[in-house]
């Protein structure tokens, strides 16, 4: 290995006077390698102390303007030079970031399908932010790139596919995955449409999806010109599962009415109530109509880690592709998403664009493992090594067993719920996701849908809890997603008393608004 230029060039030409003029102190003092230490000292104590607090809170939602102020006057009026280094600024920095988030470590958060991330991996994510090396290419991230086919290798295992033949890229979230693999089976279908455009087609190209389908999957279709007309949904259960006995039928009728159908979406673990979909008996349906079937499993293709809840995704080897985000049930740092192709060669059938900066005319060693001809993203982060980092140090018992974890307190909480007789459950938890409504006796069913968003508005700006909403056959319910381990049936017992609480507080606000009272009273 060359140590300096000098050994492979000679010496060094000398600086001539019309050369560039020299770093100004302010710029060399921003990049100091001791100011650096002392900055990320004082950065992951203050971290520590956040991560130490398990008080039981929600989300302080701050009006914008306060916030916006609040970050104005932490800005440096400075304009004409670098600025001294100040330290208690920074440090006010990092407090009003961490005390304005959602404080994803507490008890209390039981409102969104992101985690509070294993602290390694946060720690490995700075690492990768220092050295900032984009990983589409080998030659630009090589341990990511790496990392990336390890990851593939140790996850494939659990889907199943021929070690030979699969592959997987990361990608910058779900949505991104999902327009991807919609791409590739797009290609598969229709080859010509690269270069040519979808004229001379001898029918509109169409999509079948859930009607619980993410909403990205819908605006993947938009993206790739696939008309509202042209996405034809699939009837669900009670639980929100496509009805597999149903969709053949409905196949039927969109053929018919001249659509081209080309991909089946499926979902393993659906963002509204976590419904896992009949992978098997899709993979039949789809097979029976020729279509790629790609599973939507964001949240929860992470349930095939775990031996317990694994079942869930029977028939998963049987799909063509599959979303899955490591930054909502493998606790990483956002985002993080690994998109799987059963058949490799696919991958490649997304994109087919060529660079000469950056794509090589040969192949060799190091062009097999880049990914920027499966990915849209030319640069992106190396996103895959917070989580290889920590596989590699704790190995996938952490996640199974949090897995499981945080599907048992979901069950928990079902129990709770259902035995409340003032309280109705939508379903029964698949995964780490409930749905429920606040129904006392007496309620009118024209009041529902507009109680159970006030609870929720309450809950979330009384500071103490937070937790989500959806609407289930055109009502509100309340969420929760059970995200921190830590939560516990003391945590439950607790929401339930505020939202119980909550309720009584708003319909006794609405009662006394009622015409005929007057100061709390019947008049």
């Amino acid at each position: 290995m060359t140590s300096s230029l000098s050994d492979v060039h000679g010496s060094p030409p000398e600086p001539t006077a019309e050369g560039p003029p020299a770093p100004t102190p302010g710029l060399t003092a921003a990049f100091d390698p001791e100011r650096f230490h002392d900055g990320a000292v004082e950065i992951a104590g203050r971290l520590t102390s956040h991560l130490r607090d398990r008080s039981v809170r929600g989300l302080d939602l701050l009006d914008p303007a306060v916030l916006l102020k609040a970050a104005r006057d932490l800005m440096t009026p400075e304009r004409r030079r670098v600025a001294d280094f100040d330290a208690d600024r920074v440090n006010r920095i990092v407090d009003l970031y961490t005390g304005t988030g959602i404080p994803v470590h507490s008890p209390g958060y039981m409102g969104r399908q992101f985690s509070g991330v294993v602290p390694l991996a946060g720690l490995i994510d700075m690492v990768g932010s220092v050295v900032n090396q984009p990983s589409s290419f080998y030659e630009a991230g090589q341990l990511p790139n790496v990392a990336e086919r390890l990851m593939a290798e140790e996850l494939n295992r659990f889907i199943g596919w021929d070690r030979d033949r699969f592959a997987m890229v990361t990608t910058s979230g779900g949505s991104l995955a999902n327009l991807t693999a919609l791409l590739a089976a797009r290609d598969r279908a229709f080859p010509q449409i690269w270069t040519r455009g979808a004229a001379g087609l001898p029918g509109p190209p169409a999509i079948a999806v859930s009607e619980e389908a993410h909403y990205s999957v819908t605006r993947a279709a938009g993206v790739l010109g696939i008309g509202e007309r042209q996405i034809v949904r699939l009837p669900v259960d009670h639980a929100g599962r496509i009805r597999a006995d149903l969709a053949g039928k409905v196949l039927q009728e969109a053929t018919r009415r001249g659509l081209r159908l080309f991909c089946l979406v499926a979902s393993a673990g659906t963002t509204s109530m976590g419904a896992f979909d009949p992978l098997e008996d899709l993979a039949a349906v789809a097979h029976r109509h020729g279509l790629w079937l790609h599973v939507d499993g964001a949240h929860g293709a992470s349930l095939l880690l775990s031996d317990r809840h694994r079942d869930r995704l029977r028939g998963i080897e049987r799909a063509d592709s599959l979303t899955w985000d490591a930054h909502k049930m493998l606790f990483m740092p956002a985002p993080c998403t690994l998109l799987f192709y059963r058949d490799g060669a696919a991958a490649r059938g997304a994109f087919r664009q060529r660079a000469s900066y950056v794509f090589d005319e040969e192949p060799d060693i190091y062009r097999a493992y880049d990914s920027a001809d499966k990915t849209l993203e030319c640069t992106k982060r190396p996103m895959i090594m917070p989580l290889w980092t920590v596989w590699s140090v704790y190995g996938p018992a952490l996640f199974a067993q949090k897995i499981d974890r945080l599907c048992a307190v979901a069950r928990q909480a079902y129990r709770m719920i259902d035995a409340e007789p003032d309280f109705a459950v939508a379903h029964e938890p698949e995964s780490n996701i409930l749905c429920f409504r606040y129904l006392p006796d007496g309620l009118e069913p024209a009041t529902t849908h507009r109680l159970q968003l006030e609870i929720r508005n309450r809950i979330r700006s009384g500071g103490r809890f937070f937790i989500s909403k959806v609407d289930i056959d055109g009502v509100a319910a309340l969420r929760v997603v059970v995200m921190n381990h830590l939560i516990d049936a003391g945590h439950l017992a607790m929401l339930i008393t505020e939202i119980r609480d909550v309720g009584r507080r708003v319909l006794g606000a609405s009662a006394t608004a009622r015409p005929g009272h007057r100061n709390g009273s019947p008049s």
